[in-house]
């Protein structure tokens, strides 16, 4: 399962963000997206789950909730249209 983090603070990193739902299950990747040109977080990034059930508990626990700072949002990510 495929999930989508957003209002995530700026100095999260990958492991970072790996640790956080690793709690939940096996994470197969977790990756903050970064301004190609300065480097720096956009605020938002993707973790792969192994299990859908892992997923599914991991955006109940989560979704909503203050980490590093902020108010984490966490959804199913939805595909990139075409």
């Amino acid at each position: 399962m495929n999930l989508f983090v957003s209002n995530l603070n700026f100095k999260v990193t990958d492991e970072n963000l790996r640790e956080l739902f690793e709690q939940f299950g096996a994470v197969l990747s977790a990756n903050i997206i970064k301004d190609k040109f300065t480097k720096y977080s956009k605020g938002f990034g993707f973790v792969e789950m192994y299990d859908d059930k892992d997923g599914e508990a991991a955006i109940k626990d989560l979704d909503q909730t203050p980490w590093h700072g902020k108010i984490i949002h966490v959804s199913v990510a939805r595909p990139k249209p075409v």
